[in-house]
Parts: structure tokens; C-alpha cells; sequence
């Protein structure tokens, strides 16, 4: 991570001279996802619920599939330390394979995923929108994955304002194409929900086309796309066992928060809706930390490839200060501030709405603490993901997120007859685990330097 005589401040200027363009590209990244809820919430609320549970199942596999793209990001970080520009192309390559063969597995789940939602028990209504989504928005998930996978190749090669600049297009591709498409402006067809997977599509192919003319254009050292088509199974082998601990980590972590979103539906409408904005407002903070463990990842890879052990324990310990000090802001925001927080996502005119206040400044309470233990665990994955240590990582999650995280939150909410307070105090439970564990996976084990730096 830098020089052996690289300070402190010095590692806080490096991680925010790259982090912060990727922070505003996960930002732009969430915006997308809040742009799509808020259009088709106008449109209508059966289009929305639609589109609620279509999303589910989307990121659900598709964050699975990004493991193989996040993977790429500290193999090729290391391979640049190493100043290895034929493993940098190899790996990026194989990367690509891996995505678009995830997407050939997923593709029909997603395009029979009528029957799988109506055996999850939605109405046949609801399921038949869901899938009209989905079998629409599944072809947007090819490009997408690619895209995934040469941001992290431009991350890697610490080119973060051109992740973020490509995000931004992205976004605005798919807000146009949901004014036009949703609702029938500028001549073109009203297609509701369809409207909006064809947007994503049209969002996901302006990404993927602007991330293949950078690299063509501004990296023709690295030949990324000749003879794409040529196998390499040593590469293809090292990504996919590094690449699929994550997509099983993450997946085990969506599955939490989509447990107890389930948990909430129990209780009701108001908990219900409350959950939905409390995570909103969460989400978009977490947001920060997502983009310093990216950087952990970046700096990690490239302190294992220039053999700097002192120097991978400094800036662990910089990212993490870095994420400590965003949840203290968050912290003292979400337990000043929660009536305006969660009012901004009510309409005045909603006869629910002081409820729905109430139920969601005391999630937000909790979501306080949330910040603090999932900051920490997502970050001290990143560093441990720089140094290709995934598996044990695997473990530790699943077990914190399932075997603690989900079972806590059934007890606190049903069992101590906690409510909705319960369920996320079982979320946050989890979270804490992991986090404990995966620190003590990275100062005890992956990271004995740490001590001694």
C-alpha cells in the first residue's frame, strides 16, 4: 500500500483520492435502483409491487454473480504491483467468461420465475408482472455482469473517476428511458413495468458500451478483447475459486435482510413499511463503506503484489478508521434527525403516516448501531478479499448471518415479543458477529503484521 515511508495522513489522502469516485459510483449505482421504485410508485402501486419482488429476485442472483467480477479486482491489482500486464488480461478475460456463463445458469430461473413466485405464495397477479419484468430485465443482466467485471478492472488499475463517470451515464440512461418508456412521453409507447426492465437494459448496454471504447481507446497495452474468445483454464480455474466464495458470501448476507424482510411482512403493513425506509436510508449510507472496502480490496492486491506486508496492516487500519468515523456521522444523523428522515419517504397525505414515522425513528435507532457492526465487516472483507481470502471468510458469514443473525431476529421479534425492534436488533446481532469474527480472521490469522505495524 505506498512506500515504507508513507504516513498515516498520507494513506488517508491515498484512500480518499480513490475512493471517492467510488462511493459516488455506488451512490449513482443505488440511485438507479431508488430512481426505478419512485417512477413506477407514480405510476402505480401494482406496478410497483411488482416491481419490489421482481427486484428481490434480480439482485439476489445477479450480486451473486458479481463475486466473479469482484474477484477480478485484487488479482488485478496485484498482477499491476507485479507490473504483469499478460495476468492483468488473462484474469479480466477468464472474468468475463465466468460472468456470462453465470448469466446462461440464471437465465432460466428467471424466465420461468412465474411459478417459482406463485409456489412462494404471491398472488397470480403479482407473479405475472414479476415475471414479465424479469424476462425482459434477465437479458440486461449479461451486460450488467460485464460491466461489473471491467469496473473492477479500471478500479483495480485505480482509475475510479472513469467507474464513476461511466456510473453517472448509466444512470442517466435509465432515467430517461423510464420517463419515456413508463409513461409514454416523447412518443413513445406506455409499457408500465415492461417499460422500465427495457430502461435497465438500455442502462446496462450504455454502460457496457462506454467501459469497451474506454478500454479499447485508453489501455490497447492490456488487449483485453483480441482473442477473447480463446480458453485459458488455469486463469478460469484461480478467478472462479476466488470469485465464488464471494458471490456465496454476499448471497448468504441479501438473504438476511430478505429473511427478515419476510419476518416484517408478519407483523404487517406499517412495520412493513417503516423496514422498507429505515434499509432505504441505511442503504444509502452504507453506501460509503462499500466504497472503502473496494479501496481495501485495490490497496491490499497491490501491497501482496510489492510484497509490503507493513504497509497492507496500515492501510487496514486506515480504511477501517475511515469507516469508523462515517458511522459515527451516521450514528449522531440517525438519532438527531429520524422524523425527518423517515418523512421524507411518506406522503402528507397518508393516513398511516404518523405510525409509519413512529415505527421507523425506532428502527432507525437501531439502524445506528447497524452501520457500526456492517461498515466494519464489510470493510474488513475488502482487505481480506486484496489478500485472495475468501473461503474461511465464506464460513465465518454464513454462519454469523444464518446461524446467529436469523435465528436472533425470530427471537427478539416473535418469541420476547420485540416486534419490529426484535427483528433488527437480530439483524444487527448477525452483523456484529461477522464482523467480530472477520477482524479476528484479519488480526490474528490473514493479517498477523497487523500487531506489529
Amino acid at each position: 500500500m505506498g512506500q515504507t515511508w508513507m504516513t498515516y495522513p498520507q494513506h488517508i489522502r491515498a484512500v480518499l483520492t480513490l475512493g471517492l469516485p467510488l462511493i459516488g459510483g455506488h451512490l449513482a449505482q443505488f440511485s438507479i435502483t431508488l430512481t426505478d421504485t419512485i417512477m413506477l410508485g407514480w405510476y402505480g402501486a401494482e406496478a410497483l409491487a411488482a416491481l419490489t419482488l421482481a427486484s428481490a429476485l434480480f439482485f439476489l442472483l445477479f450480486l451473486m454473480g458479481c463475486g466473479f467480477a469482484w474477484a477480478v479486482m485484487p488479482l488485478v491489482a496485484q498482477s499491476l504491483a507485479e507490473e504483469d500486464a499478460q495476468t492483468i488480461r488473462r484474469v479480466t478475460r477468464m472474468g468475463l467468461w465466468l460472468s456470462a456463463l453465470f448469466w446462461l445458469c440464471v437465465m432460466p430461473v428467471l424466465w420461468f420465475s412465474g411459478p417459482v413466485l406463485l409456489a412462494l405464495g404471491q398472488t397470480p397477479e403479482l407473479s405475472a408482472d414479476a415475471q414479465t419484468y424479469l424476462r425482459i430485465a434477465g437479458f440486461g443482466m449479461l451486460p450488467a455482469l460485464l460491466v461489473m467485471v471491467l469496473k473492477s478492472y479500471l478500479a483495480a488499475l485505480e482509475r475510479t473517476r472513469v467507474v464513476l463517470l461511466l456510473t453517472l451515464l448509466s444512470a442517466l440512461a435509465n432515467g430517461l428511458g423510464n420517463y419515456a418508456l413508463i409513461f409514454g412521453n416523447w412518443g413513445a409507447p406506455e409499457l408500465g413495468i415492461a417499460g422500465a426492465a427495457i430502461a435497465a437494459i438500455l442502462s446496462h448496454a450504455t454502460a457496457l458500451l462506454g467501459c469497451v471504447i474506454y478500454v479499447q481507446r485508453a489501455l490497447p497495452e492490456h488487449a483485453i478483447f483480441q482473442r477473447l474468445w480463446r480458453p485459458d483454464p488455469q486463469m478460469f480455474a484461480r478467478v472462479f475459486w476466488l470469485g465464488l466464495p464471494i458471490g456465496l458470501t454476499v448471497l448468504a448476507e441479501v438473504g438476511l435482510f430478505e429473511a427478515t424482510a419476510i419476518m416484517m411482512g408478519w407483523l404487517g403493513t406499517i412495520p412493513l413499511a417503516a423496514h422498507g425506509i429505515a434499509l432505504q436510508t441505511a442503504s444509502a449510507t452504507f453506501m460509503v463503506h462499500m466504497g472503502l472496502s473496494n479501496v481495501a480490496t485495490i490497496r491490499a492486491g497491490n501491497a501482496l503484489g510489492r510484497r509490503a506486508p507493513e504497509h497492507l496492516a496500515r492501510g487496514a487500519r486506515t480504511v477501517l478508521g475511515l469507516s469508523l468515523a462515517m458511522s459515527a456521522a451516521t450514528i449522531v444523523l440517525f438519532l438527531t434527525l429520524p422524523e425527518a428522515l423517515v418523512a421524507l419517504f411518506i406522503d402528507p397525505a397518508d393516513p398511516a403516516r404518523g405510525a409509519i414515522i413512529t415505527a421507523g425513528v425506532s428502527l432507525l435507532a437501531v439502524a445506528a448501531l447497524f452501520q457500526l457492526v456492517d461498515g466494519a465487516q464489510v470493510v474488513t472483507l475488502g482487505v481480506l478479499r486484496g489478500m485472495q481470502d475468501t473461503r474461511v471468510p465464506m464460513i465465518m458469514a454464513i454462519v454469523a448471518y444464518w446461524g446467529i443473525g436469523i435465528p436472533a431476529s425470530y427471537i427478539f421479534g416473535f418469541v420476547a415479543g420485540w416486534g419490529a425492534v426484535g427483528i433488527w436488533l437480530g439483524l444487527v446481532m448477525g452483523l456484529a458477529v461477522a464482523a467480530l469474527a472477520l477482524l479476528w480472521r484479519l488480526w490474528l490469522r490473514a493479517l498477523p503484521d497487523l500487531r506489529a505495524a
